[in-house]
């Protein structure tokens, strides 16, 4: 199959999914990646090897512009406003799930301790792929604005995948004979997350200056094309000085929406344009990367692994906001919004076969797995009691 025909059968195709799914009253998101795995199903076998070289590109991309959508979407006063249970909700259903895969992994499919560490990790994370977008609309539709509960989610969403790669990063290392240094290990993450903060906010200064001082002279097309390349520039730098570069994204965002205001809307009115190619790249991509064969070794032990993860995740987001403002409605949407995914699943899920765990043909099942059932559940539960469990506000 040429480039040519399988990037039409891709924009368009996943086009047209996702409107078939949206008319059933499903999501849009749903239907472009069920497209994808049909793409695979059928013609993987076919795909030019291009596209998997440039597929790991595209998806950072499409992350980029999602994560600096949520950070020019959230105003420091409702950062404010949550506080406390957003950083809770970040570590707290990460550790409660990864804790409960590595016990069963062990004792169930008497992994080793490393291999159970990388296991729990990976599934640990939930999709700012999946879940990001989701929230966005809702903020704009007027949902959850009394306590900011998408602003909440949105938080929580960010800081747990940069906790969740960064430890499965330490387990990866033992597995490969690395030292075990517990000591830098309790380190790296901080340092990850704090050099992070730091970067991203240096860099929305900076363009804040830049777009103020420079506001007619450079369009707001030009202004968000320097601002992703920058993100790429960022990632990549990221990867090597090991900081959560997309917190970076995110926060410099943030500090764009803070300190240039004017500016900031018109990136976002224009990377929303943008994110109805990058959402149908982003999610057949995802689809695309799903084997059917690989979900059905997963097995009934995998599709236990994933359900007891999940049971205890949602015991931790019902920690992490206990005693506070939330109302019991709003605490179940959450619940529900933690379910899905599928981005970090993708990217990290080879890694340990990769690398030559025992059992990475396991992991990889299973984290494959992981996305056939949780994306499509979250995304339905997102789309169905959003309604139903989350007050809205119109304008």
């Amino acid at each position: 199959m040429s480039l040519n025909i399988l990037f039409v059968l891709i924009i368009v195709g996943g086009w047209l999914s996702g409107k078939i799914s949206d008319k059933l009253g499903l999501s849009a998101i749903l239907g472009m990646t069920l497209w994808g795995v049909a793409l695979s199903f059928f013609f993987k076998d076919t795909f030019p090897p291009v596209l998997w070289q440039s597929a790991p590109f595209l998806k950072s991309l499409a992350l980029i512009v999602i994560l600096l959508r949520a950070g020019l979407g959230i105003e420091k006063k409702v950062l404010q406003k949550i506080g406390a249970p957003s950083i809770r909700m970040a570590f707290i259903p990460c550790l409660f799930e990864s804790t409960a895969v590595i016990i069963i992994c062990r004792y169930l499919l008497h992994f080793s301790w490393t291999e159970a560490g990388m296991m729990g990790f990976i599934l640990a994370a939930v999709s700012p792929a999946v879940v990001v977008p989701s929230m966005l609309t809702l903020k704009q539709q007027g949902y959850g604005s009394k306590n900011e509960t998408p602003t909440l989610i949105l938080a929580g969403v960010s800081v747990e995948n940069v906790i969740a790669i960064t430890i499965f990063m330490i387990f990866l290392n033992f597995s490969r004979g690395g030292h075990i240094d517990l000591m830098q290990g309790a380190i790296s993450i901080p340092y990850a997350i704090i050099s992070g903060l730091i970067f991203g906010i240096c860099s929305g200064i900076f363009f804040s200056w830049l777009f103020k001082r420079y506001f007619k002279e450079i369009r707001a097309t030009e202004k968000m094309l320097l601002l992703l390349g920058f993100s790429v520039l960022l990632l990549q730098l990221g990867s090597h000085i090991h900081i959560a570069a997309l917190l970076s994204v995110m926060t410099m965002g943030f500090i764009l929406l803070e300190k240039a205001e004017t500016a900031a809307h018109e990136i976002a009115s224009k990377l929303s344009k943008i994110w109805v190619f990058a959402e149908i790249v982003l999610f057949v991509l995802v689809g695309m990367s799903v084997n059917a064969e690989t979900v059905i070794k997963a097995g009934l032990a995998g599709l236990i692994v994933i359900i007891f993860g999940i049971l205890f995740r949602s015991l931790g987001v019902m920690l992490a906001l206990f005693r506070t403002k939330f109302s019991l409605k709003e605490r179940a949407f959450c619940l529900i919004a933690y379910i899905p995914k599928a981005t970090v699943q993708a990217a990290l899920g080879a890694i340990p076969l990769l690398s030559g765990a025992r059992n990475g043909e396991t992991i990889l099942s299973i984290a494959v797995l992981s996305i056939c059932l949780t994306a499509p559940i979250g995304l339905l539960g997102i789309k169905y009691f959003a309604p139903k469990l989350l007050d809205l506000e119109l304008n």
